[in-house]
Order: C-alpha cells, then structure tokens, then sequence
C-alpha cells in the first residue's frame, strides 16, 4: 500500500506481536504524519524502536507499543498540536510535558 507524501506507514504492536513469524499478530498498522517524528514523546518511542529492532527493518517502522498506547499517544499528540490548544497552554505547553510520560502509562511503550 502507497502512502502519500508527508505520511509515514508504521506497525505498532508490543515487542511479542511484531517479532512473531507466522503466528497470530495482534499489530497494527498505521498511517501517521511525519510531523509527529518531530514530538518528545514520539521520540521516546523512537528510541525504545531503535534499541529493540535497529535501523534496518523491512516494510513500515515497527513501534514496540500496544495499539492502545499508541492509540492514546496519538490523541495526546493530535490535542497537542491543535492551534486553539496550543495557544490557549502555550504557558504550559512544557509543563504538560514533563507530566504527561507519567500520565500515560506507557506499560508496553
């Protein structure tokens, strides 16, 4: 599957799930904008991929996260990033930040 130009195709699934040959695959695949490679906490992610799988993986990036996680880290990037939420806390945009690793329960992330 082609994904548009801006866009990043990524499987998201805990460690377990995307390292299966064959057996039952709970992962998910998505399509994410590339703006969101850019967001601290995205990043995290980032890394935990790199320690785990390297660079060089075939087909879309694999993230070792549960696809709820990774379903609530995209919603608390896409609140982030809107321009009335980001104005309105822009005194406290670092602030939530700091708090939200905690908030989140990155159990699998």
């Amino acid at each position: 599957m082609k994904v548009k130009k801006g866009w990043l195709a990524v499987q998201v699934g805990s460690e377990e799930e995307l390292s299966q040959e064959g057996g039952v695959d709970d992962s998910q695949r998505f399509v994410i904008p590339i703006s969101y490679l850019y967001h601290p906490l995205f990043k995290r992610l980032l890394d935990k991929a790199y320690e785990i799988y390297g660079y060089n993986t075939d087909g879309p990036l694999k993230l070792p996260c549960s696809v709820d996680d990774f379903v609530h880290l995209r919603w608390r990037i896409e609140k982030e990033s809107t321009p009335y939420n980001h104005h309105h806390h822009h005194n406290h945009h670092h602030h939530h930040l700091h708090i939200l690793p905690h908030a989140l329960s990155f159990n699998s992330c």
